[in-house]
């Protein structure tokens, strides 16, 4: 009996033996390999180490953003918005930030820095062993701006969240001091923004294109001094309208007040705006030197300021109507397109580069919000040309010019001469609302500073757009 036990007892111990001989060959043979990757992956861990985003100041050294455990603060918030832009995730699927739109996406490459990485062993209770290797994350760029912020932070104030831009620039480098759209969006809350029907995150002043009105007439006033089709002393009569056929061009003044000018020389017709005057004046031009005048001021394409996004404009001409309108050209569409109306579009950063060329002289400034090295080249203008039309927009603000929020303009009891022009834009708009735009540089004698204020179906230039200039203007002079 007991030998029977124990060939049973025996046998048992071989079965065990055979099923443990069997379970190992499985975990070392066929199984090994995934339980030694698995192994090795409780092990050892990568952790990333992120760099820390650039930083940005504006010209004076203020800081304007800074980084938070949970991303990014921008410190001035709805005021400067459209210049810095924003971050986000690249997806939902990634963690990873990137700039989406403004400098956090045109230097995106430059603030992001390299991301670095630790390499660590752990027990199996998940306890740090030993550090096993490290990449040391590379910190991205800081940037300086060209941005004045407390100038920024006025030009936000008086635009007072209105459908509009504000910009003002250095008239002899190209450096923008303040870029403002509005109505504007908070960078640290931006999915409040995208169900605004107002389109908060849209930039009016480099992507919004309109019609840029009388304020064009600074193109069409030097286009025709320079192709000789008048002088100083050439005078042209206000009629009060012309009369072509069906279709009639009347003078603002003459259709407001049924008065007429009498005799003007291109400096009057500048300082009173004379469509009259600037409708003989783009005939006596034609439209094709009109167009190619407007695009050598940057008329119809980018000016390369450094944001994404910005739009072309458009100049038309007789070949652009036949393409896309299936038209002819006629005179009528000439007059117009020589006071700015028509299907003449601009953004508000060129109407500011368009003056800019006055102001410096004639001279093209490449616009830029980061600073950098000044990249300027002298266009084809006399000086005479230069001098005859900032002659005119001087007048302008003067009294008997149209820009009458600036007569007897004083700072701090300085009188301080402004070169600018105004313009009241239709577009179409079935209440008959118009665009307000002004735009000037002072001091007109030695130009520090361009200013371009648009306000949307907001009436005259004069009575809405100039008033916003004039308290910026003010608080850079005021200092």
């Amino acid at each position: 009996m007991a030998s029977l036990v124990f060939k049973w007892f025996e046998a048992a111990l071989v079965a065990v033996f055979m099923v443990l001989v069997g379970r190992v060959m499985v975990l070392t043979v066929w199984e090994g390999s995934y339980y030694r990757e698995l192994a090795e992956g409780n092990r050892v861990e990568v952790v990333d180490l992120p760099a820390d985003r650039g930083v940005m100041y504006d010209r004076n050294g203020v800081q304007l953003v800074r980084n938070t455990p949970e991303g990014r603060e921008y410190i001035f918030g709805k005021a400067l918005a459209h210049v810095l832009g924003h971050v986000g995730e690249i997806s939902q699927f990634e963690g990873d930030t990137v700039g989406k739109v403004g400098l956090e996406k045109e230097y995106d490459a430059v603030l992001s820095g390299q991301d670095g990485a630790l390499l660590v062993e752990k027990d199996a209770e998940g306890k740090l062993v030993r550090e096993v290797g490290r990449k040391d994350p590379v910190a991205g760029e800081s940037l300086e701006l060209t941005v004045d912020v407390s100038l920024q932070q006025k030009a936000f104030q008086v635009l007072a969240g209105r459908l509009g831009a504000v910009i003002a620039s250095d008239s002899q480098t190209g450096e923008i001091l303040a870029l403002v759209s509005g109505p504007a969006f908070d960078p640290n809350k931006v999915e409040e923004a995208l169900a605004d029907s107002k389109l908060p995150l849209f930039d009016r002043a480099t992507s919004g294109e309109y019609p840029p009105g009388s304020v064009f007439k600074v193109v069409t006033a030097t286009a025709g001094l320079e192709e000789g089709r008048v002088n100083e002393s050439t005078q042209i009569e206000d009629t009060g309208e012309i009369v072509i056929g069906d279709f009639r061009y009347g003078n603002w003044y003459y259709d407001q007040y049924g008065r007429k000018e009498g005799l003007l020389n291109i400096v009057r017709a500048i300082a009173r705006s004379n469509d009259i005057f600037f409708y003989k004046m783009g005939e006596a031009l034609g439209i094709t030197a009109l167009s190619d005048w407007a695009k050598y001021f940057g008329v119809g394409r980018a000016v390369g300021i450094d944001l994404p996004g910005e739009a072309n404009g458009l100049m038309p001409d007789p070949d652009w109507k036949q393409k896309y309108i299936g038209e002819s050209w006629y005179l009528g569409d000439t007059y117009i397109s020589a006071i700015g109306q028509g299907n003449i579009l601009m953004t508000p950063l060129q109407v500011n580069q368009m003056m800019s060329i006055v102001a410096s002289g004639g001279r093209w400034c490449r616009p830029h919000l980061v600073k950098s090295e000044t990249n300027c080249q002298k266009l084809d203008i006399s000086n005479k040309t230069i001098a005859t039309v900032t002659e005119g927009l001087k007048q302008v603000t003067e009294t008997g010019g149209t820009a009458w929020p600036f007569f007897d303009f004083t700072v701090d009891g300085e009188r301080i001469l402004v070169a600018g022009k105004t313009g009241t834009a239709e577009y179409g708009d079935p209440d008959d609302k118009t665009h307000a735009w002004f735009t000037a540089f002072a001091p007109a004698d030695e130009p520090e500073i361009v200013v371009t204020v648009l306000l949307e179906g907001a009436g005259e230039g004069s009575n809405e757009a100039a008033p916003v200039a004039k308290e910026l203007l003010a608080e850079w002079f005021r200092r």
